[in-house]
């Protein structure tokens, strides 16, 4: 695939790093590089309003990509953060239209190389998109031909199907027992 993306990483922090720095240093290149500047903790006043949040999110965070990739790890469904990055990248924005969106579940998952994933253990606004099919999930590969094949169609899937942002913005992270 010749075309080249950047791609904005939603992930968990305190818990995927090492698969998001693996993506970044290996195959950064390759993918014309990643844009990578995820949301901590901190970064961005708690007290603003979601639409507030969601649009620094949207307009400083992820500026210029033209897909999210979400990295799916145990804890990543109940992520504020991630929420939020999903649900500003699927955004039109006056100065950024909405980026694709895929999901990757990492070997970490209780999920990874099952044919489905359980609905309530990944982001529940990443779901929805699957569902209307705006987006798709796949499991963690270490193949640049595959990263690049599934980024190519989440790009061309922005602008094909509306996608559902319907999901009320998360307040704070979520957490269960797994």
């Amino acid at each position: 695939m010749s075309q080249r993306h950047k791609v904005f990483i939603s992930y968990h922090h305190a818990n995927d790093s090492e698969y998001k720095e693996e993506l970044v240093d290996i195959f950064g290149d390759a993918l014309d590089g990643f844009v990578d500047k995820s949301v901590s903790d901190g970064d961005i006043n708690e007290y603003l309003t979601d639409d507030r949040v969601r649009q620094i999110i949207r307009d400083d965070f992820i500026r210029d990509a033209t897909v999210t990739m979400v990295l799916i790890g145990r804890e990543t469904w109940g992520r504020k953060h991630v929420d939020w990055e999903i649900g500003s990248s699927i955004r039109d924005t006056k100065h950024n239209p909405r980026t694709g969106l895929v999901g990757i579940i990492l070997p970490s998952h209780p999920d990874f190389g099952k044919n489905n994933y359980t609905t309530d253990i990944i982001p529940p606004r990443l779901h929805d998109n699957v569902q209307c099919g705006f987006a798709k999930v796949y499991d963690w590969k270490e193949d640049i031909d595959f990263l690049q094949e599934i980024i190519h169609e989440a790009f061309l899937n922005r602008k094909q199907v509306i996608p559902d942002n319907s999901h009320p913005n998360f307040k704070r992270n979520r957490s269960a027992i797994l």
